[in-house]
């Protein structure tokens, strides 16, 4: 495909979204920069303690069995919860491509949600590829999620209110689990809240074509990390559902889910071909697509307009998924409908 032309940045998000191609630039991602890259980002992100500081959200850090081994996760819950009542849960992949990051990423986010919400939030950090191919990212994410259904009564959680959630990979890994938890009959997920996720193998889209070479996750940095999980099979006709899960051929009986994404982001159309798709089967689907927002952009921009606003459409949705929106009113009579 020729090179077609960029949908703009977002004024206020445009200088952020130049630095931080620029910065990406001095270290692009490849097998020989990934080790220095993973190092930094440990570096960059303190621990969830660290990062918490004196707000009022207690933390404990556990290990969940996994297939290949034990899976690192942080607990997080309010100081003041009620411990008579079951509190919602919402079990979170980080992103990163799969292939970088870790569970301390999302810390800032899981915060904000567990004051607002009342949340106890699994924080998962699964296994990276290329050292643990598909299905170890998925399968990990899987373990973490059945593993929070058997604790339930330690954690004081309803399961009647689990929500998964990630941003970019772990959005993916989310709508994997969403899918896998439908095809194995269980734990029941109440909502899925993908953050721009990256669900599609095949980088065929007009969007993945016009952001390689600008933005934050640019078209060479998604084939690596599809490659790095797939190998040579990556973009081919076999690709799985549970690691690409646009190649899903049925997306019937899905929790509902919350799919927002960028119009200035290379996962902009297959993100909006999933939502299309949940509703083709019947399905349940919000999609929000930010006008101007570069990938991540509640993340690196967070006190801007846009992730005000995304934020708060996040809220919107736990709300209604979570039932928190029921006030009692009628509605008000049309003078169109008399």
């Amino acid at each position: 495909m020729t090179h077609p032309p960029v949908v703009p940045f977002d004024a206020e998000l445009a200088p952020i979204a130049g630095a931080l191609y620029e910065a990406g630039k001095q270290q692009s991602l490849s097998r020989e920069s990934l080790p220095a890259i993973r190092a930094s980002f440990f570096e960059l992100m303190p621990d969830a303690g660290t990062a918490i500081g004196d707000r009022p959200v207690d933390t404990r850090e556990v290990s969940i069995p996994g297939p290949l081994g034990e899976i690192p996760a942080t607990l997080l819950w309010p100081r003041d919860r009620d411990r008579t009542t079951a509190a919602p849960v919402l079990v979170n992949y980080h992103g990163g491509g799969t292939v970088i990051g870790n569970r301390f990423f999302d810390t800032e986010r899981l915060v904000a949600l567990v004051l607002e919400f009342g949340f106890v939030a699994v924080n998962v950090e699964y296994r990276l590829a290329p050292d643990y191919p598909h299905p170890a990212p998925a399968e990990d994410c899987y373990a973490a999620l059945l593993w929070t259904a058997e604790h339930a009564d330690e954690l004081g959680v309803d399961l009647e209110r689990l929500i998964v959630m990630g941003g970019s990979a772990g959005g993916g890994l989310a709508a994997a689990v969403a899918l896998m938890a439908r095809d194995r009959r269980g734990p029941e997920i109440r909502g899925q809240l993908l953050l721009c996720p990256m669900i599609d193998d095949r980088n065929e889209t007009v969007a993945t074509y016009q952001y390689d070479a600008s933005g934050t996750w640019t078209r060479p940095s998604a084939l690596f990390a599809w490659s790095s999980l797939l190998g040579e099979s990556a973009g081919g006709p076999d690709t799985p559902p549970y690691a690409a899960p646009a190649r899903a051929a049925d997306l019937s009986g899905l929790p509902s889910a919350f799919i927002e994404v960028g119009s200035a982001e290379m996962f902009r159309d297959e993100c909006s071909e999933y939502a299309t798709r949940i509703w083709a089967a019947g399905g349940a689907a919000e999609l929000h697509v930010w006008s101007g927002a570069f990938h991540g952009f509640d993340v690196y921009a967070p006190q801007s307009e846009l992730a005000a606003a995304a934020l708060a459409s996040r809220s919107s949705w736990f709300r209604r998924v979570l039932g928190l929106h029921v006030t009692g009113q009628t509605a008000v009579p049309s003078p169109w409908l008399t």
